[in-house]
């Protein structure tokens, strides 16, 4: 992180009181899924749907979430896991079983699949990551993530609060709160990355804040094989860079707020292309471009506000859409969606992003699509 992040996090989310146990996993007698549906790149590929139809649990500890994940008839067998209270590393432990492949110390949803990990009332995830790998058809909603850490104690998930490798299909993040208390230099990393062959993934109605980077997909020039990323109706706040970073691939980027992005922005590089439609950016630079890198990349543009942005000359590894951003490629979206005008943007997300919001979506009936796809 080239500078320090003037923002710090706010007070800590209380802890619910719950009835249970700490560390118990709870069947409860009806079937539960994820409120809503899938929006986004989410939907193509089969669609995601996670644990619907599978049995549900209650789980106050990792310990607990990956006692649940083990405890399956197999690797595939459905089920949501509802998480309340504090998950830290003094309640998270490995947990073995022929469904699962966990781990100390991490969130660790591994060679696995149809699983939906769901908030009830407070859930957070203190300095412990969750992390996703070789694994398919996954919900994450109403969760908090916070102060996740690469280096300094504890550690966990390679500083990412939410990180997927290694041949991950259809995930689909929604109303979570991903924050740090700095960069690098504080050892904190990404927020959301995803690398290694990750595809059809969606993040939706979250707040991510307060970190040196937002998230990148691909972990280098040549780690190619990752896109379908959409990334809509999320506040992206006090970050010096990587909102996101692309390398390859095609990114959907609509209806976000973006606000004191110190750095750079969007960085579409290596080939990525990005539809860039209706987002709010503000008192930020750079927020859209290739950075970093004279391997190119490319956007389309429309309908964005850019409120007291500012814009670097162009030079070798240096290459800013702006001042006036236009579009040099085209990229073809292959669902519908709703679109917000850009102005409307700010309440909208301020509203309805993070955890703890009641999963609301668009808020007010007078807030007319701009357009239907």
């Amino acid at each position: 992180m080239r500078r320090p992040v003037a923002l710090r996090l706010q007070a800590a989310l209380a802890t619910a009181a719950v009835g249970i146990a700490i560390g118990v996993t709870l069947p409860t007698p009806q079937a539960s899924a994820a409120v809503g549906t899938a929006t986004g790149y989410a939907t193509q590929n089969g669609g995601t749907t996670g644990g619907a139809g599978g049995q549900t649990v209650r789980a106050t500890t990792g310990t607990a979430i990956h006692a649940a994940l083990c405890g399956r008839a197999s690797s595939s067998t459905p089920i949501t896991i509802e998480v309340t209270g504090t998950i830290n590393h003094g309640n998270t432990s490995k947990v073995s079983g022929s469904s699962c492949n966990t781990a100390d110390g991490v969130i660790e949803l591994k060679q696995i699949s149809n699983v939906t990990i769901i908030g009830v009332g407070s859930a957070v995830f203190d300095q412990l990551g969750i992390h996703i790998r070789d694994s398919s058809n996954i919900i994450i909603q109403n969760v908090t993530v916070r102060n996740v850490k690469k280096s300094g104690s504890p550690t966990s998930n390679g500083g990412d609060a939410i990180g997927m490798e290694s041949t991950v299909r259809n995930v689909w993040v929604d109303h979570v709160t991903l924050e740090a208390s700095g960069g690098e230099s504080e050892g904190y990393d990404g927020l959301f990355d995803m690398k290694d062959n990750t595809q059809y993934v969606t993040l939706s109605y979250s707040i991510l804040r307060n970190s040196g980077r937002g998230g990148l997909v691909g972990s280098s020039e040549s780690d190619l094989s990752n896109g379908f990323i959409t990334y809509h109706h999320n506040l992206y706040e006090n970050i010096d860079s990587r909102t996101p970073l692309l390398r390859g691939g095609t990114a959907h980027i609509y209806n976000n707020h973006y606000v004191s992005l110190h750095e750079s922005g969007i960085n579409s590089r290596a080939g990525a292309k990005a539809k860039v439609e209706n987002n709010y950016f503000r008192n930020s630079k750079d927020v859209l471009g290739t950075f970093y890198t004279n391997e190119r990349g490319y956007w389309q543009v429309s309908g964005n506000v850019f409120d007291n942005v500012t814009w670097s000359s162009a030079g070798s590894e240096n290459y800013p859409a702006g001042p006036n951003p236009t579009s040099n490629t085209t990229v073809s979206i292959p669902y519908s969606y709703r679109l917000d005008g850009a102005s409307c943007v700010p309440d909208v997300v301020r509203q309805t992003a993070g955890a703890n919001t009641g999963l609301r979506v668009v808020p007010y009936t007078h807030l007319r699509a701009h357009e239907t796809r």
